[in-house]
């Protein structure tokens, strides 16, 4: 699991309050200053984005805890397996391994393996499925990417409201003094609040995604490579270093040192069983 997020945003909205002061709070607490940034930040996502893509959110707070997900190097030596399979019995030996994959990406590729698929077709479809999910996760990105511009946007709508109402209030001889002090807060805390909502909660959500997005692409990129090289029968211990390849060194060293990971959650499980039976 994966807390920076989290952590991120407790560290955020801690120094606010500890940089504002405890006592203090009160002052920046608006319910008509929140209202206008935050519903008119909601309305113009609503507005923006059809349903199909909206309802879609609930996922995406999911995403951004999951660490670890990718297991670089049960993969490669997934791939190496498959590889030393082909080798000794032909493709249409893949057709049994392929059955017990749960991913639907691996499995369709190691199916057009099998049915003989020419490379470069081969190459084109997967690369199409590649394609298709890295723009379905820029429609998720885009969600928040919008959000982080409305909301300092709205904040200033805000801001021209309170504005507005000074200075209309400053031609009223009684009791038109009074309410300077509560349109001037309205003008200068919507900003604040838009501010916030931008820079501290939908970018850092919307840059997490795209991390994420870029981890499962290098994933199934690896995982293309892997595929198209087992169908052009390429040698199982160049084809390990061939995937290899696409890591950065440190994972290299690991996984030629006998490491079993690459993601978060891999490379732990050997230091975990050494230290219980100590």
């Amino acid at each position: 699991m994966d807390l920076s997020t989290i952590i991120g945003l407790v560290l955020g909205f801690a120094l606010i309050v500890w940089g504002i002061g405890i006592g203090q709070l009160g002052n920046f607490w608006d319910p008509k200053s929140l209202a206008l940034t935050v519903g008119g930040t909601v309305a113009a996502v609503i507005a923006s984005f059809p349903f199909g893509h909206l309802k879609k959110m609930g996922s995406h707070f999911k995403i951004l805890v999951a660490g670890g997900k990718y297991n670089y190097g049960a993969l490669i030596e997934q791939m190496v397996e498959m590889a030393q399979l082909a080798r000794q019995n032909g493709l249409l030996s893949l057709e049994e391994k392929a059955n017990e994959i749960d991913d639907p990406f691996f499995k369709e590729g190691l199916m057009l393996v099998v049915d003989a698929t020419e490379e470069e077709e081969l190459r084109a479809r997967l690369q199409n499925e590649l394609d298709a999910m890295a723009e379905r996760h820029d429609a998720g990105v885009a969600i928040y990417e919008k959000a982080s511009g409305y909301a300092p946007a709205f904040g200033m709508i805000g801001t021209l409201v309170g504005l507005v109402n000074m200075l209309k209030n400053m031609n009223v001889d009684e009791g038109g003094a009074s309410s300077l002090g509560a349109d001037m807060s309205v003008a200068l805390v919507t900003t604040f609040y838009g501010c916030i909502f931008a820079n501290l909660i939908f970018a850092p959500i919307a840059k997490k995604l795209r991390i994420r997005n870029d981890e499962e692409i290098q994933y199934r990129m690896i995982m293309m490579e892997g595929i198209i090289s087992i169908q052009a029968g390429d040698n199982p211990k160049l084809l390990r270093e061939k995937l290899l390849s696409n890591l950065d060194q440190k994972t290299q060293a690991k996984l030629r040192d006998g490491g079993e990971g690459g993601g978060d959650d891999g490379g732990g499980k050997k230091k975990k069983e050494k230290k219980s039976k100590k």
